[in-house]
């Protein structure tokens, strides 16, 4: 096994087997626990189907570590699937939120395009019919394509890789549900990450708040 991957093993296996577990936001979900490997045929059978190849970070975590799990917030999605209220679904390309995978990614920056929504008025009907308007663009799933969901934090908040374009290998967060749009993730002074660079921090910052004794 990978260094890298071995490393994550060890220090999920650390936080499974402590004691007094620290007390991690999601953790209760997951309990550090992953699911089992993906195999490789598996893998490759997704990609054919959707025309991706996935990063290569994220694909030895699938095949080495585990198809999902234990990791940042409520953990990793299985490959194909998302959160559906306090469980999980698949979803499909086109679906009406993820888009197509194949498709690049079509943002390169933060964004959070707000043009043409409503205000209340009086007019109830007219109202609801430009929020409809508002949000088939604001959630259209276009604005994901080359993207597939990672994890959830809660409220709809969520987490994507990108997995084709100009931004290919990175992690952007989803903050579409409070109209704060679609940004990359940043740690310390790193603009962008990859999904090892965002699993590795929610890892360490987990082992670093294991207890010093009898942990």
């Amino acid at each position: 096994m990978d260094a890298h991957f071995k490393a994550i093993h060890d220090g999920l296996e650390r936080l499974r087997s402590a004691k007094r577990p620290p007390k991690v936001f999601g953790a209760e979900s997951h309990a550090f626990k992953l699911n089992p490997r993906l195999s490789e045929s598996a893998l490759e059978k997704f990609e054919a189907k959707h025309r991706v190849r996935l990063p290569e970070d994220y694909r030895g975590f699938l095949v080495n570590l585990g198809n999902g799990g234990a990791g940042p917030y409520y953990g990793v999605f299985k490959l194909g699937e998302m959160d559906d209220s306090f469980d999980s679904q698949k979803w499909k390309e086109g679906d009406g939120f993820v888009g197509e995978l194949s498709k690049p990614f079509p943002l390169t920056a933060a964004w959070n395009d707000v043009t043409g929504e409503p205000e209340e008025t009086d007019d109830e009907e007219a109202y609801e019919k430009a929020l409809e308007a508002f949000n088939q663009r604001y959630w259209a799933s276009e604005n994901v394509n080359g993207a597939i969901p990672l994890c959830h934090e809660g409220c709809a908040y969520r987490d994507w890789l990108i997995v084709t374009g100009l931004e290919v290998g990175h992690m952007w967060h989803d903050a579409r549900t409070t109209q704060l749009g679609l940004y990359p993730i940043a740690i310390g002074e790193k603009k962008r990450v990859t999904f090892l660079e965002w699993y590795v921090h929610w890892l360490n910052e987990a082992l670093a708040i294991l207890p010093k004794r009898g942990g």
